[in-house]
C-alpha cells in the first residue's frame, strides 16, 4: 500500500522576543527566551521517532525579517539532524520572514527545500511512492491578494500536498494575508492542505484535511495551552492526524470563585492549591489568575489589588523546574452591580461613568512612560483591545472599592 508520514508544523517564530517578561526572575526568563528553540527540537525529536518521510513548515519559521543569526544557527542544526536520517524539509516563509527582508545569509543543509515566491511544485519520491508538493513564499511582508489560481494540480504523483501561510477567516487577530475561502482549497483536488499563519489549532475541513497546526510554542496568554504540531500519514482514501505537543512553557488561565473565602490567608491559600493542579513537573507553567466574587476586609482586598498576594505566590516557584508562575492576578466583581442602578443611585455614580466613557485614562497615564526614550525602548505597544481592558479592570476594581463595607 502506497504511504507517506510527514510532520505538519508552521509558525516557529524561532527567537521571539517575549515582550514583556524580563521582569522574570532569570532563570524563568531564560528558560521562557529558550522556549521557541526547545520546541523545534522536540519537532525534530517527533520527525527522527517516528521515521517520518518528510517535514512540512508553513511560513514564519523565524519572528523578523532580519533573521537572528542565532535562530539561523539553531535551525541550520535540527535540519542537519533530519538529514543525518534522511528526512527532507519543505519550507515557506510566511509576512515575518519573508524573502524580500535584510539578513545576515547562512546556509541550510540540501534536504531543506525552499519555496520561491511564485507557486511552485516540489517533488517528493520513495521506492514507488512519490507525492507533488505546491506552494510558495512570500516575496514581501505584505501578500493580500488570493493566489489560489497559482495553484494547478499537475498529474503523475500519487498525493498532491498544497501548502500555504494564509488567512482562511475565523477567529484570532492575525492579518488578512494570502486570504482563502474553504471552497478554493477543495477545487484544487489535493489530499492535503497544509496551512500556517494562525496561531490555533484549527481542522477546517477532513476530506480532505485542511489544518492549520497552530504554533509550536506559545508566547503570550493569548496562545494558552499545548502548543505542538500534525504526525500526518497519507494512503489511499484516508488520512490520519496525530497531535505531537512540542511547547516548553505553557500559558494557563485559572477561573477561582472567591465567594465563600473569608480572609486573605484562605485566599492564598486557595490559589496556591490552583496552582499544584496547573504543575506538570517537566514543563513550566506561566498562569493568570482570574478571582470573581471576592470579599475580603479592606485592607486585605488591597493587599490582593496592589500585588502583595501575586507576590506572595510568586516566592517560591522561581527555582522549581516544573514552574507554575503567577503572571497576573485579575479581580472581577465583588459583588454584582448594575449601571444604571448604581446611575440612579447618585449623581456621583453619573458623572464617574461618564468621566470613564469620555477619556482614555490608560493612555493618559502612561504618556510620561511612553514619552520616557529611556523608558520607550523597553515598553511593548499597548493594542487599543488591551487599553480597553485595562481601562474596564480599573472600572471594576474602583466600584469594588466604593462599595465595600
Amino acid at each position: 500500500m502506497k504511504k507517506v508520514t510527514f510532520i505538519h508544523a508552521a509558525d516557529l517564530h524561532l527567537d521571539s522576543p517575549m515582550t514583556g517578561l524580563s521582569q522574570l526572575p532569570k532563570k524563568i526568563f531564560e528558560r521562557i527566551k529558550e522556549s521557541t528553540f526547545t520546541a523545534l527540537r522536540k519537532l525534530t525529536d517527533a520527525a527522527i521517532e517516528h521515521k517520518v518521510d518528510f517535514v512540512i513548515l508553513a511560513g514564519d519559521l523565524f519572528d523578523e525579517e532580519d533573521r537572528s543569526v542565532r535562530a539561523q544557527t539553531r535551525l541550520r542544526k535540527e535540519m542537519m539532524r533530519l538529514s543525518e536520517h534522511q528526512i527532507e524539509v519543505y519550507v515557506v516563509y510566511g509576512n515575518h520572514d519573508h524573502l524580500n527582508g535584510k539578513w545576515i545569509h547562512l546556509d541550510l543543509p540540501e534536504n531543506v527545500h525552499i519555496f520561491k515566491d511564485e507557486v511552485e511544485i516540489k517533488i517528493f519520491r520513495k521506492e514507488d511512492t512519490s507525492a507533488h508538493l505546491y506552494g510558495f513564499s512570500y516575496p514581501v511582508r505584505h501578500v493580500t491578494e488570493n493566489r489560489m489560481a497559482e495553484y494547478v494540480k499537475q498529474e503523475g504523483a500519487d498525493f498532491d500536498i498544497g501548502i500555504l501561510h494564509g488567512y482562511g477567516g475565523g477567529a484570532g487577530e492575525h492579518a488578512r494575508y494570502a486570504p482563502f475561502q474553504i471552497k478554493d482549497l477543495l477545487a484544487k483536488k489535493f489530499d492535503y492542505w497544509a496551512l500556517g499563519h494562525i496561531h490555533k489549532r484549527e481542522l477546517l475541513n477532513e476530506m480532505p484535511y485542511i489544518v492549520y497546526p497552530g504554533n509550536i510554542q506559545g508566547r503570550n496568554k493569548k496562545e494558552s495551552g499545548s502548543k505542538g504540531c500534525y504526525l500526518v500519514t497519507l494512503t489511499a482514501g484516508e488520512t490520519k492526524l496525530e497531535f505531537i505537543e512540542t511547547s516548553d512553557v505553557l500559558w494557563e488561565e485559572c477561573m477561582i470563585d472567591s465567594r465563600e473565602v473569608h480572609s486573605f490567608q484562605d485566599l492564598y491559600l486557595l490559589c496556591l492549591q490552583e496552582m499544584e493542579k496547573k504543575r506538570s513537573f517537566t514543563k513550566g507553567v506561566l498562569l493568570t489568575l482570574r478571582l470573581s466574587s471576592i470579599r475580603l476586609a479592606e485592607k486585605e482586598l488591597a493587599a490582593v489589588i496592589n500585588g502583595e498576594l501575586l507576590q506572595a505566590l510568586q516566592e517560591e516557584e522561581s527555582e522549581e523546574e516544573g514552574f507554575v508562575w503567577p503572571v497576573a492576578i485579575e479581580v472581577g466583581q465583588s459583588l454584582q452591580w448594575n449601571r444604571e442602578e448604581l446611575e440612579q443611585e447618585s449623581d456621583f455614580y453619573q458623572e464617574l461613568f461618564r468621566t470613564f466613557d469620555a477619556n482614555n485614562h490608560v493612555t493618559e497615564s502612561t504618556r510620561i512612560l511612553y514619552e520616557n526614550p529611556a523608558a520607550r525602548r523597553f515598553l511593548p505597544e499597548m493594542t487599543e483591545e488591551e487599553k480597553r481592558t485595562l481601562q474596564e479592570q480599573a472600572l471594576q476594581t474602583l466600584i469594588q472599592l466604593l462599595q465595600h463595607d
